[in-house]
């Protein structure tokens, strides 16, 4: 049974923190609509109606149905690499196969056309959104310098510029061979680019 709207958001008192159930069901509404319904038809009504709260509720938490729509399909932004440090190709394959992973899911391959139209044309609103992933790189960053350190990498990689080719390479296979990307050869293929490069030994 669906939540009250009145109930299900009261304005806080002040300095009192938002309350994470709404969040979640706010973010879990946006997300089953994408899958049902598309980006295009996804509306900040139809999220507060499935969530069973307002309007008002989410735009006190997002500006925007895409800042909406981005933290619903990119729930979790990776603060650190899962994989043991000491091996570069261990964390490269990892990064490879986490990026495969997150855009072959049915609600970031609803949202991703739709997104990308929507936070190109605002400059702003795409700073805000990658401010989300600021971690991440962070911990990309560590992992290069430790692979510096122990002479596996050079010392001129630039972090951020990897995390573009792996998301970069990973959007476009979607696109073009969706098939091979879910294959565990994509993901070693790829590793094997980023590794070795192409240049030949």
């Amino acid at each position: 049974m669906k939540a009250d709207p009145s109930s299900a958001d009261k304005t806080p008192s002040a300095g009192r923190p938002r309350d994470p159930r709404i969040d979640a069901a706010i973010l879990r509404a946006t997300a089953d609509l994408l899958v049902e319904i598309g980006y295009a038809n996804v509306t900040m009504a139809a999220v507060a109606e499935r969530a069973g709260t307002t309007k008002t509720a989410l735009y006190r938490r997002w500006s925007s149905k895409a800042e909406l729509v981005h933290e619903a399909a990119f729930p979790v932004t990776p603060s650190a690499i899962d994989t043991p440090p000491g091996d570069i190709a261990a964390d490269l394959r990892a990064m490879v196969a986490a990026a495969r992973d997150v855009f072959t899911s049915p609600v970031v391959a609803a949202a991703l056309p739709g997104l990308i139209s929507d936070m190109s044309a605002d400059p702003a609103m795409l700073g805000r959104v990658s401010a989300r992933f600021t971690d991440l790189f962070a911990a990309v960053g560590t992992r290069l310098r430790d692979a510096v350190d122990r002479g596996e990498v050079r010392d001129d990689v630039d972090p951020d510029g990897l995390v573009h080719l792996i998301g970069g390479a990973t959007m476009l296979a979607l696109l073009q061979a969706p098939d091979y990307l879910a294959s565990a050869a994509w993901v070693d293929n790829t590793t094997s680019i980023l590794l070795h490069g192409v240049a030949a030994p």
